[in-house]
C-alpha cells in the first residue's frame, strides 16, 4: 500500500477499519454508474466536501496509494481494489454528508493539481499510465456472495497476509491469510531495523527506567504479528507498541544490548487484504490483475458496474 506514509498511519488505519467492522455490511449494491457517478469526498486539508466524478476519484486514489513505477497489472489490481472499497463506503454512508475522506483514514486521494506538483516533468507519462490502469478496469469491482467486497490493502506483508478476524475482529471470509512470499524479494521495507537508547525506549512507552527489559508475547496472529505483549509486566497491544515506537507493523522483535534496544520489524501496514508489494511481485512473474485480486481476496469475483 504504497508510497511512504506518515508513521501515524498504522493506528489511523486500524481505527478506520475497526469502525467499519462495527457497521452492518450492506447486502444491496445501490450505485448506478450512469446516473449516480459522483463520490462525495471530504478534503481534509481545506475542510470542504467535493463531488468528484467516480472514475476520476479512482485515478487520484491509485496515484496516491501506489507508486506509479509499479507494473501496470499491479496498478490495475489497485484500481479495482480502490473502486471496491469506495463502493462499500458509498453504501455505508448514504445518510451521511460525505462518503470518504481523502486521507489514509479511508484512501489517499490526490487531485490533478497535486499530482502536477508531485510529478513535475514526469506528469504526462505518469498520469497516462495511471489512467490506463483505471480505464482498462473501468467500472470493475469485487463481490463475494453477491456483496461488494471491502477491499482492504496495505504496503508489505510478512510473507503471508493476515486473517481479518485476528487484526480487526471481523470474520470476513474473503479476508483470510494467504501466501505472499513475493514481498521479501521486491519490498524495500520488508525488514527494517531501528535502534533506541534504553532511556528513550522507556520514555516512549511511558515506563519507569529499569536496567533490564522483560518481554513476554502473550498473544499473536497465525503469522506471528503481535496482538498482546507484556513489557516489564505492563500489557500493550502490538498496535500500541508500533504506534509509540513509530514501527511500520506489529510484527517486531525487541532485543536489549546493554543500554541499546534493537528492534527488527517485518512488513508495513495492517496486513489484511492485498499486499501492494506482493501484487508487484506477482505482476513481475506474469500474473494478470484479476489473478492478483483473486489470490488476495479469497473466493471473490470481478463484476462491472
Amino acid at each position: 500500500m504504497k508510497k511512504i506514509f506518515l508513521l501515524s498511519m498504522f493506528v489511523v488505519v486500524m481505527v478506520s477499519a475497526i469502525s467499519f467492522m462495527l457497521q452492518k455490511e450492506e447486502s444491496n449494491f445501490n450505485f448506478n454508474f450512469n446516473d449516480n457517478k459522483y463520490i462525495r469526498v471530504k478534503r481534509n486539508e481545506i475542510g470542504i466536501i467535493e463531488n468528484i466524478p467516480f472514475e476520476q476519484y479512482i485515478v487520484g486514489v491509485v496515484a496516491g496509494e501506489m507508486p506509479v513505477n509499479f507494473d501496470i497489472e499491479a496498478l490495475k489490481a489497485q484500481a479495482v481494489a480502490a473502486r471496491s472499497y469506495a463502493l462499500t463506503k458509498i453504501n455505508q454512508n448514504i445518510k451521511n454528508d460525505y462518503d470518504v475522506v481523502d486521507t489514509i483514514a479511508n484512501q489517499v486521494y490526490l487531485d490533478d493539481a497535486k499530482l502536477r506538483i508531485n510529478w513535475g516533468n514526469s506528469y504526462s507519462n505518469n498520469i497516462e499510465k495511471i489512467k490506463k490502469a483505471v480505464t482498462d478496469t473501468a467500472g470493475e469491482y469485487l463481490i463475494y456472495d453477491g456483496k461488494v467486497v471491502n477491499a482492504f490493502f496495505f504496503s508489505t506483508s510478512v510473507g503471508k497476509t493476515e486473517n481479518c478476524v485476528d487484526v480487526f475482529g471481523g470474520n470476513l471470509p474473503y479476508l483470510v491469510s494467504v501466501d505472499s512470499h513475493w514481498d521479501e524479494k521486491v519490498s524495500p521495507v520488508f525488514s527494517v531495523d531501528k535502534e533506541y537508547t534504553l532511556e528513550s525506549f522507556y520514555a516512549k512507552l511511558g515506563l519507569p527506567y529499569n536496567d533490564l527489559i522483560r518481554i513476554k508475547v502473550t498473544d499473536a496472529t497465525s503469522t506471528g504479528r503481535i496482538k498482546k505483549i507484556l513489557i516489564n509486566d505492563v500489557e500493550y497491544t502490538g498496535a500500541d507498541i508500533a504506534n509509540k515506537l513509530s514501527l511500520r507493523s506489529a510484527f517486531f522483535n525487541i532485543v536489549q544490548n546493554g543500554s541499546v534496544v534493537n528492534i527488527n520489524t517485518h512488513g508495513y501496514g495492517h496486513g489484511v487484504g492485498m499486499s501492494q508489494y506482493g501484487a508487484l511481485g506477482m505482476a513481475k512473474e506474469g500474473y494478470k490483475y484479476d489473478e492478483i485480486l483473486k489470490h488476495y481476496y479469497t473466493g471473490t469475483e470481478i463484476k462491472k458496474i
